[in-house]
């Protein structure tokens, strides 16, 4: 099982990123975070990068549902999606498969929760 989904897009990387915001609000989610990886990257250790921007979504729904049952799954919430320009000018969207970590946490009360974020996304992934 791949711990992320992930496609590449026609869009630059302005655009990426705006379209995978708005395909996220549909599906419940807020962009609570955005890390300007470049960015940071390049004010911290004067390194150049490529434009890489972490956004941490999360769905208050099943953010509650998780916390009820794992309190401590908060050390893996908001859920990432990173949206990246490769040196060929493609951009690749990606994000976490919550199915996937949920295995590490190993409590069966996460798996509907889990199932239901991984779902919805994936769906936003594919519909990029």
């Amino acid at each position: 099982m791949k711990y992320y989904y992930s496609k590449t897009t026609d869009k630059n990387f302005d655009d990426a990123i705006e379209t995978v915001t708005d395909l996220l609000k549909e599906e419940g989610f807020g962009v609570l975070t955005e890390i300007d990886v470049q960015g940071t990257l390049k004010k911290k250790l004067d390194v150049d990068f490529k434009k890489y921007r972490i956004l941490g979504a999360c769905n208050p729904e099943f953010a509650h549902k998780a916390l009820r049952a794992e309190d401590k799954i908060g050390v893996m919430l908001p859920c990432n999606v990173i949206v990246e320009e490769h040196e060929d000018g493609t951009v690749e969207v990606s994000a976490v498969n919550p199915v996937a970590s949920m295995l590490a946490v190993q409590n069966e009360r996460l798996q509907p929760v889990a199932d239901e974020v991984g779902s919805r996304l994936e769906k936003v992934i594919k519909r990029l």
